[in-house]
């Protein structure tokens, strides 16, 4: 077992990175970066997810462009991550999706962040940086990897090892966002 002091400073320690070596990610690291989302748990284990991994530097160069945004200034370090892990939300089970109609919540949303944010957690305790990134061109992006019409683009995130320099948080102090026993 991790002890808790060091899964907490894995948690706080952990940033979006947009600034990569051009050093590739180990295949084991990256391995287990990947089981880290996979066995994530998910409503009545519906595993509403599938996982891309882009490392072909031209492919890279093609999904950086689509999630480049130019006017905004967003996402123009994209191209300097050597994994690109594209996240495609699947169809949930019958159950799971049952469950979402009657209670009107959408769980494989809910899943696929679960999933993404323990891929970042892993890759953070290998020493490989991370960044989700939800804004891009999600039509480009299924063309470029032909991912059928049927499916969502949920997230992209980046993984290499980072150039970035580590940033103070700034949070909400506790008082203001947890509360016991009522609202």
């Amino acid at each position: 077992m991790i002890d808790g002091n060091k899964m907490l400073e894995t948690i706080t320690s952990r940033q979006s990175d947009r600034r990569y070596s051009d050093k590739p990610v180990k295949k084991v690291k990256l391995g287990r970066i990947l089981e880290a989302g996979r066995m994530s748990p998910s409503a009545c284990n519906a595993q509403p997810w599938k996982f891309i991994v882009v490392t072909d530097p031209g492919l890279i160069k093609k999904v950086a462009q689509a999630a480049s945004a130019k006017l905004l200034h967003m996402n123009r370090f994209v191209d300097q991550a050597p994994v690109i892990l594209v996240i495609v939300r699947q169809k949930p089970n019958v159950v799971s999706k049952v469950g979402g109609t009657i209670k009107n919540k959408d769980y494989s949303l809910i899943d696929i962040g679960i999933a993404s944010e323990n891929i970042c957690l892993q890759a953070k305790a290998e020493g490989i940086g991370s960044c989700m990134i939800g804004w891009f061109d999600e039509d480009g992006v299924r063309k470029i990897l032909g991912i059928p019409k049927d499916k969502r683009v949920e997230l992209l995130i980046t993984l290499g090892y980072s150039l970035s320099k580590y940033r103070t948080k700034n949070r909400k102090p506790p008082e203001e966002v947890i509360s016991y026993e009522k609202y």
